[in-house]
Formats: C-alpha cells, sequence, structure tokens
C-alpha cells in the first residue's frame, strides 16, 4: 500500500509523490541497490530518482518491474548526464531502455556544466539553452511525462527561461535546515517550477540534526511514538512544498523517513532558522573543489557561496 503523503502537482499536470527514495549510491552494487529499491516499495514509497551517472538504473528498473506494483502508482526520474548534453536524444533512449520501466515520469538536466572526455570547462558546448531545447523534444515522443533541471539557481534559470518553450516542472537541489535556499524556494514558486531536495538530511554530514531534537522529542511525546530529527527535516521541507528524495538501505529509517509529521507554525520557523547559527549555514555535498563545482566557478552557477560550500 502506497504511505499516506501528499502529492503534488507539476506545472504540466503530472502527479508526483511529495516523497521519494534517492538512489544516489557511492557503490555499484546491483543487489545493494535492487534491494533497498524493493524495501522501500513494500514500506510505501512510490517515487524513485535515479540518474545515469549513479550506473544503477538497471537495479532500480528491475525493482519496479518486480514490485508487482501497477506502474501507473509509481513515479520515476532519471537524469541526462554532464558527458551527454550533446547527444540528448541517445542519452534518454539509452536510460530509458535500462530502466524499462514502459515510460520515465521526469527527465532531468543533471548539472548545466556540459563535460566532453570527462573535461568541464567554463564556456560549454552546448550551452543549456541549447541543451534543454533537445530536452523539450523528448516530450514528442511519448516516452517521457515531465523535464526539469537539477542545481539550477536563480541566476542560471534565469538565463533559461526566456528561450523555453516548456517550462522546467522541477529544479532538483540541495535543500535541507542548513541550506534552506529561501529566495530559490520563491522564485520557483513563482515560476511554477517544483523544488526538489536532494541529500535533504545532508548526505552523511547532518550538522542541523541536534538543533532539531527538542522539536523531535516534543512531537514523540505528543503522539506516543518516536519522532526523528530527520522525520523533522523532511516534514518541514515538504511543508514548504519542496519534494524530498532521502536515501537510507535500514529499513527502520526507510520506514520513518515516509511518515511525516504535521509541525506548527512555531516548529517551521525553528527549523528555517536553524540556518541563522554560527558554522551552520552551508552546503553539506562533498563535489565543492575550493569555490567551485565540475569546472564552473560558484559566480557562474549562481551559487551564493564561499570555499568549500560556505554560504555568505
Amino acid at each position: 500500500m502506497a504511505a499516506n503523503v501528499p502529492t503534488f502537482v507539476l506545472n504540466n499536470g503530472v502527479k508526483m509523490p511529495s516523497v521519494g527514495m534517492g538512489c544516489w549510491t557511492n557503490y555499484s552494487s546491483y543487489k545493494r541497490v535492487y534491494g533497498m529499491c524493493k524495501m522501500a516499495i513494500n514500506n510505501g514509497y512510490r517515487h524513485f530518482d535515479t540518474a545515469e551517472m549513479y550506473a544503477n538504473e538497471d537495479a532500480v528498473g528491475a525493482a519496479i518491474r518486480d514490485s508487482g506494483v501497477p506502474r501507473e502508482e509509481l513515479f520515476v526520474t532519471t537524469k541526462l548526464n554532464n558527458d551527454a548534453h550533446f547527444a540528448v536524444k541517445r542519452a534518454f533512449d539509452d536510460s530509458f531502455k535500462t530502466l524499462d520501466v514502459g515510460y520515465v515520469d521526469l527527465y532531468l538536466m543533471h548539472w548545466p556544466q556540459a563535460s566532453r572526455g570527462g573535461l568541464f570547462s567554463a564556456e560549454q558546448n552546448p550551452s543549456f539553452v541549447e541543451t534543454w531545447k533537445e530536452m523539450e523534444k523528448l516530450l514528442d515522443t511519448g516516452k517521457v511525462k515531465a523535464i526539469g533541471v537539477s542545481n539550477f539557481s536563480i541566476k542560471t534559470l534565469s538565463e533559461l527561461l526566456p528561450h523555453v518553450k516548456v517550462v522546467p516542472a522541477v529544479n532538483q537541489v540541495e535543500l535541507h535546515p542548513s541550506l534552506p535556499q529561501e529566495d530559490l524556494v520563491k522564485f520557483c514558486k513563482e515560476k511554477g517550477i517544483r523544488l526538489e531536495a536532494y541529500s535533504p538530511l545532508g548526505q552523511g554530514n547532518p550538522i542541523f540534526m541536534p538543533h532539531l531534537e527538542p522539536i523531535a522529542k516534543k512531537h514523540s511525546e505528543s503522539l506516543g511514538k518516536e519522532v526523528t530529527p530527520a522525520q523533522i527535516a523532511l516534514s518541514w521541507n515538504v511543508q514548504r512544498g519542496v519534494a524530498v528524495l532521502p536515501k537510507s538501505e535500514n529499513e527502520g529509517r526507510i520506514k520513518a523517513n515516509i511518515d511525516l509529521v504535521t509541525l506548527s507554525d512555531e516548529d517551521m520557523a525553528a527549523v528555517s532558522s536553524v540556518h541563522k547559527q554560527k558554522g551552520m549555514h552551508r552546503s553539506l555535498c562533498g563535489y565543492h573543489s575550493g569555490d567551485s563545482v565540475f569546472g564552473w566557478s560558484y559566480e557562474k552557477l549562481g551559487w551564493n557561496m564561499k570555499r568549500g560550500g560556505i554560504v555568505g
């Protein structure tokens, strides 16, 4: 049975569960990914997020096919890799074949940067505008229901939007209490773009969790069951209208992560203020290289960060 979580409606009418399973892994074990996804499905997850970059589309697809859940009840996202900006159709067709789940619900441009031969340059070819125009053509194939972007800022979205025929349905970014992205949340809402949070629990570095423990304790006492700080972080984002993609192989955490709680205005304000504490406002992902990510400076990405992902 599907978990009882809110459903978000994208700007083209496609419905997306607000909580999904993030399928990124730092290993390539087919068995572990397959098992993680099957466990998630058995515990009510109906939204799965993968990418060609993760090298596990085959395991995710197999778990979905073997689940016995009708395909129309599931939402599957995959992504265009950086080295395939110049070959969008071919890359999509490869992912479509590898997943083998009938259709893709959402296809994202994984990063605005293109690469060739594993190398990135400040002046890419093609540009993300050119790449997006090729992605728009995929909608005519009937193989994908919605398209979007990932890791786009207000700056890069503002550069893209004047040239689109189809407004991105989703922008998937790092978003959690240490990086609440308030301006981006507001901007995307105004443009009809649904924000989706990867690493909503901090990607193994959840420095904000201790600050959520008092709220979790209060809800545990009120509900008569354990509520974790992770549940508070996920519920906070969903109540802001942001979809979340937690990832775990532990069944207990898998169950907890899709069991949202209702936060009061006071709770919401408390979580939203965590990033204001000293040393707390920062990215918690490991892809930073000095003051750049994948060959682009923070300035070019439109990220308001200093060296190492610190905000401000």
